[in-house]
C-alpha cells in the first residue's frame, strides 16, 4: 500500500472518519467558531467574520511542519461534520503535540469521541511518528477527562484558576500520553 493509502485507512472508522477542512465547511466552522460556549477552549474573545473563516479554510491545506498544528473534521460516513479534532503546538523536533477535541452536544455520548480519539492517536503515533501527545481539559469536563483516561493518558498536573470563563476561574488538568515500544 502507498502512504497516501495507509493514512486513509487510519483516518476512517466503522461510524467516522476524519478529514482535511474543504470550502464547503464554511458554515458548519462558522457555527462552532462564533458559539460564544466554545470561545474558552481557545481563548477566543470575539466573533469571527465570515471572511476570515473563508481566508482559513483557504489556507487549512498547509502542511502541519510549517503551521504547527492540524484541524481535521470529525464526519459521519454521510459526510455530516459533527466535530472537530485538532493537533496544536507540534514540535516535530521534541516530537509530541497538543491533542483536542470537539464534538456537538447532539453528537455526544455516541461513541464518535472515542473512535474520533483512536484514530487521532494512531495516527500521531504511526503516522507523525511523535513519541507523545498531552491534553488540557477542564477540570469539571470529566466525560473528556475520562475519555483521554480511556485511551492511557496520565493526569501529570494541576494548572490551577487556569482559564476565566463565564465570570470565574476554572483549573485545568494536564494529560499525558507516551508512546511505548514493544
Amino acid at each position: 500500500m502507498y502512504l497516501k493509502e495507509i493514512i486513509m485507512v487510519k483516518l476512517k472508522s466503522s461510524h467516522i472518519l476524519l478529514r482535511a477542512l474543504i470550502p464547503e465547511d464554511l458554515d458548519f466552522l462558522e457555527l462552532v467558531e462564533n458559539d460564544e460556549h466554545f470561545w474558552y477552549l481557545s481563548d477566543t474573545l470575539q466573533p469571527f467574520s465570515r471572511s476570515v473563516l473563508k481566508e482559513y479554510l483557504q489556507n487549512a491545506h498547509r502542511d502541519i511542519y510549517e503551521v504547527k498544528q492540524m484541524r481535521l473534521v470529525i464526519a459521519l460516513h454521510n459526510k455530516q461534520p459533527i466535530g472537530f479534532i485538532d493537533l496544536y503546538d507540534f514540535d516535530p523536533k521534541n516530537k509530541r503535540a497538543g491533542l483536542g477535541i470537539l464534538i456537538l452536544e447532539d453528537y455526544q455520548a455516541k461513541g464518535y469521541g472515542t473512535e474520533a480519539l483512536e484514530l487521532m492517536i494512531d495516527y500521531t503515533f504511526d503516522v507523525l511518528d511523535l513519541h507523545q501527545i498531552f491534553a488540557s481539559i477542564i477540570e469539571n469536563n470529566s466525560n473528556s477527562i475520562r475519555l483521554f483516561k480511556s485511551f492511557g493518558f496520565e493526569e501529570i498536573g494541576l494548572k490551577k484558576d487556569w482559564r476565566f470563563n463565564a465570570g470565574k476561574f476554572q483549573s485545568e488538568y494536564l494529560l499525558q500520553k507516551i508512546k511505548h515500544v514493544h
